[in-house]
This record gives C-alpha cells, sequence and structure tokens, in this order.
C-alpha cells in the first residue's frame, strides 16, 4: 500500500514539474505571439494573458518591416551568415584536419589554448577585441561580425576530429602514392567525408549567428548595416518601448529559426550522435 502511495505522489509530482516546466517554456512565447495582434492600447489595458480583440490586424508587422526596415535587416544577415558560415566551416576543417592527422610540437598548447579561450568569457575580452577591431578599420562594417564569427570554437573542433579520427589513415597514405598533395588529400577525402559534420555545424552556426544582437549591435552601430536582431531594436525608445510592435518583429524573426530547426533537426542529433559514438 505505501509503494503505491509513493508511485502516486512520484507520478503527480512528475507531471506538475512537467506542467510548470511546459508553462516555463511555452508562456513567453505565447506572450509574444498574442502581443504581436494587439494595437499599443490594448497590449497595455489588457492582461498580458488575454487574447488580441481581433486576429487579423496585421498593422504591427506592418509596421515593424516598413519602419524598421526588417528587408534590409535579412539582407545584411544573410551576407553575414553565408560569409562567416564558409569561412568557419572552411577553418573548422582545415584545423581539424592539421590537429587530427600530424604530429607536432605545438599540438596539445594550440588545443588546450582553444579550450581556455572557451573558459574566458566573452565580455572580459571585448576592450582589446574592439581595439583590434577599429585598428584593422573594421568598425561599422560587415567585415567586424565577419572576422569575429571566423573563429573556431572548441565544440567545432571536437565534433570534426571524432569525424577525422574515423576516417582510416590508409586513404591518405593511397593517395600519397599516387601523387596526391596534402591539399588534394583534404579537398577529395578528408573534406567530403566531414559532410555529417559539416551539415550539423552549419545549423548550429547559423542559429547562433541569427539569434546574436551584441556583436551586431556594439560593431555595426550605422542604420545601414542594421541586422535582423537589430532592426526591431529601433522601437525602443528612451522613456518607453512598442512591445507590440517589437512582438510582430520577434514572430517575423522567429518563423526562419523554427522552420529550420524543424525540417533539419535530424542533422544535428545525428551529427553530434555520430561523432560522440566514434
Amino acid at each position: 500500500m505505501d509503494n503505491e502511495k509513493q508511485s502516486a505522489l512520484f507520478t503527480t509530482l512528475k507531471y506538475v514539474t512537467i506542467a510548470i516546466a511546459l508553462f516555463v517554456v511555452f508562456f513567453p512565447i505565447y506572450s509574444v505571439v498574442v502581443g504581436a495582434f494587439k494595437t499599443q492600447m490594448e497590449y497595455y489595458q489588457s492582461p498580458v494573458l488575454s487574447l488580441p480583440e481581433n486576429f487579423f490586424n496585421f498593422d504591427n508587422f506592418k509596421k515593424v518591416y516598413e519602419v524598421g526596415d526588417l528587408g534590409l535587416g535579412f539582407r545584411n544577415t544573410l551576407i553575414i551568415l553565408v560569409s562567416a558560415v564558409a569561412g568557419n566551416v572552411l577553418i573548422g576543417t582545415m584545423v581539424a584536419f592539421a590537429l587530427g592527422r600530424f604530429d607536432f610540437a605545438m599540438k596539445k598548447p594550440i588545443m588546450g589554448m582553444y579550450l581556455v579561450a572557451q573558459v574566458i568569457p566573452m565580455v572580459t575580452t571585448q576592450v582589446a577585441t574592439f581595439s583590434v577591431i577599429q585598428n584593422l578599420g573594421l568598425y561599422n562594417t560587415m567585415g567586424a561580425p565577419i572576422l569575429i564569427y571566423l573563429g573556431a570554437d572548441v565544440l567545432q573542433i571536437v565534433i570534426y576530429l571524432q569525424f577525422v579520427n574515423s576516417i582510416p589513415k590508409d586513404l591518405d597514405e593511397s593517395a600519397m602514392m599516387e601523387g596526391a598533395s596534402l591539399f588534394k588529400i583534404y579537398r577529395s577525402i578528408i573534406f567530403p567525408l566531414l559532410q555529417p559534420a559539416t551539415a550539423t555545424l552549419v545549423i548550429l552556426k547559423t542559429i547562433s549567428i541569427y539569434n546574436d544582437f551584441y556583436t551586431p549591435y556594439l560593431y555595426m552601430p550605422s542604420q545601414k548595416l542594421k541586422v535582423v536582431s537589430t532592426a526591431i531594436y529601433s522601437f525602443v525608445g528612451p522613456n518607453a518601448a512598442q512591445i507590440n510592435v517589437i512582438s510582430a518583429g520577434i514572430l517575423i524573426i522567429f518563423i526562419p529559426t523554427v522552420l529550420l530547426f524543424l525540417f533539419l533537426q535530424r542533422f544535428i542529433f545525428a551529427g553530434v550522435t555520430n561523432g560522440a559514438v566514434k
């Protein structure tokens, strides 16, 4: 009998915990969705959880797209994404190829430096990073975030290294016997076999860069260089913010991320899982 009571109590506690977690996760999303269809007066005078009077009120979406120039934000974001992700994949695969295929004196210290760099909070290095970007003449240009995003992180290197180490070195030796150079081996053998890991990292990097607000806001203050994350910030004033319009902008920006994750999530889990197993 005691076991039955304990089991019932555990089951109740489990569902209560799940319900609380669901509320914590979906409440911000719900508030954004309903807020996007409310007028400004309706938003501030009605309860947060209340539904809008008209779900066909698209004035907020029109305003955020035209006044906030969200189209320009999407264009700039796409340019930065393509440049940064392409360069990131190229650098990441080359680093993994060098660390996974060759033995040299500084191999372990280099890997250690990547680990140390991940531990250091990003905010503490911003003064030095800002000075470097400014001295390179990249401040207030798209080159600033692209250069910052180009750095290969530890997760990327670890996943690539797992795949590189799983590729038999006999393939390299056979290619060398036929006169292939190291670059030829990388381009024709290693890089094609890293496609599962590359698909995973492209998705993760895309979502990370797409959602980043801090870097574009700090290094690209010009209105002509706004990205999707900074475009909606134009509706934040010194004394008040148009939350209903911002909610509409967040909803527009949110949709591509959700669609990308839903359609390509199997590549994320497959790439990380395969890398871990190997």
